[in-house]
């Protein structure tokens, strides 16, 4: 979706779109948890409470990486979070938190993803670890979020939901989507028992199949 989008008014409404096609695809709710991408020294972001399907792309407001705004709207109370991905992770250019069941389920069990599944790693690595729980809105779950995102593109929240950061916004979707994919499939393995876990090995040859995974050649080469 950003492709090096250099408007500001453009941005903002890929913004909202991000919103209601994650609300569409049953990944939130309401105006549950919140998106931001990138943009020129600091990012814009969705506003604190305001309903997804009333956002106008004046809505979305700008905040620079030490959290100052000009803007009149109260961004998300979860702005820290998005600030520090882009603080920490060069290669953030776009954010997505969302409430989704699954996960947040998991979440509320302080239980990581294990790679019961191989497409685990395309969070980027063995696992999709939770973070220990914090308040809302505070620096200390921005901290505990970090830890968790080390090496990773996604993590639970714990107690709160889950947050992946990716290029743009179509690709932070899309991995939302696979969180709480798989955050489905491995709650209803958990129900017959215990599944089995790919080791080490099995997950660096997923990840050397990955290195190529999606990439098709341009349009007429072939």
């Amino acid at each position: 979706m950003t492709k090096a989008c250099a408007d500001r008014e453009s941005l903002a409404q890929q913004i909202i779109d991000s919103c209601l096609a994650m609300n569409a695809q049953g990944i939130n709710q309401g105006s549950a948890g919140n998106v931001s991408a990138r943009f020129e020294d600091g990012f814009l972001i969705t506003p604190s409470g305001l309903p997804y399907d009333r956002l106008r792309p004046a809505d979305i407001v700008l905040l620079g990486l030490d959290g100052s705004t000009a803007d009149n709207l109260k961004p998300s109370s979860d702005w820290r979070m998005h600030r520090d991905i882009y603080a920490c992770h060069e290669n953030a250019g776009a954010v997505l938190h969302a409430h989704s069941t699954f996960a947040t389920a998991l979440s509320c069990l302080r239980r990581d993803i294990p790679a019961f599944h191989y497409m685990v790693a395309v969070a980027g690595g063995n696992d999709i670890r939770c973070a220990d729980y914090a308040l809302f809105g505070t620096q200390a779950l921005s901290d505990n979020m970090l830890s968790a995102l080390r090496d990773r593109r996604a993590c639970l929240l714990g107690t709160h939901g889950m947050i992946c950061f990716h290029d743009d916004l179509d690709k932070a979707l899309w991995l939302g989507v696979e969180v709480e994919t798989l955050a489905r499939q491995y709650w209803h393995a958990l129900q017959l028992g215990e599944p089995v876990i790919l080791d080490d090995s099995q997950m660096q040859q997923v990840a050397a199949q990955f290195a190529d995974y999606g990439k098709q050649p341009a349009r007429g080469e072939r």
